[in-house]
């Protein structure tokens, strides 16, 4: 027994001679990663010289289908790349004016057509500039009817010049 406790001793003493080992060494903190830089917007082309009347069309065709709340008349390339649009809320007998991309300020969407121009309060949705009129607006009217085109500007966004089609019109009447 004697023997067990002497080599219980040894063990023990050797233990202690045994270097304990050094605590973990946290990772150096990382530095934050710089944010990626934002890009700046395009810039917006100047309007064209001269009477806008004159000015190249925007590319695109209209399109008009029905929808659960009205009608939807959308001009663009495609069905996708819809630059604007009129859709017909017949509940609420109201026509929603839309375009394609977010004013870096704020601003009225202003519409000239050959017979009027009117600048409508605008504000955000989704990738999109919105507008609402009453369905027995004037202004709509005017955009159908206009001499062959009609022109929408919102500040730091493209001037639009689409041509007036039959679309806007049969939107209007299902809203009325």
């Amino acid at each position: 027994m004697m023997r067990n406790m002497l080599a219980l001793a040894a063990v023990a003493i050797l233990a202690g001679c045994i270097p304990a080992s050094p605590p973990p060494v946290a990772p150096a903190p990382q530095p934050a990663p710089a944010p990626a830089p934002v890009p700046s917007p395009p810039p917006v082309a100047p309007a064209p010289a001269g009477d806008w009347h004159d000015w190249p069309l925007t590319p695109g065709d209209w399109r008009y289908r029905q929808d659960a709340h009205g009608s939807v008349a959308t001009f663009g390339t495609g069905g996708a790349d819809v630059a604007f649009a009129l859709h017909c809320d017949r509940p609420a007998q109201q026509i929603i004016v839309s375009r394609v991309g977010i004013a870096p300020t704020s601003g009225a969407m202003m519409i000239r057509t050959s017979s009027t121009a009117r600048a409508l309060a605008s504000q955000p949705s989704g990738a999109t500039m919105v507008s609402t009129l009453a369905a027995r607006d004037s202004l709509i009217d005017a955009m159908g009817y206009s001499r062959g085109r009609f022109i929408v500007e919102q500040p730091g966004l493209p001037i639009l010049v689409i041509p007036a089609y039959a679309e806007i019109e049969r939107v209007a009447e299902d809203c009325r």
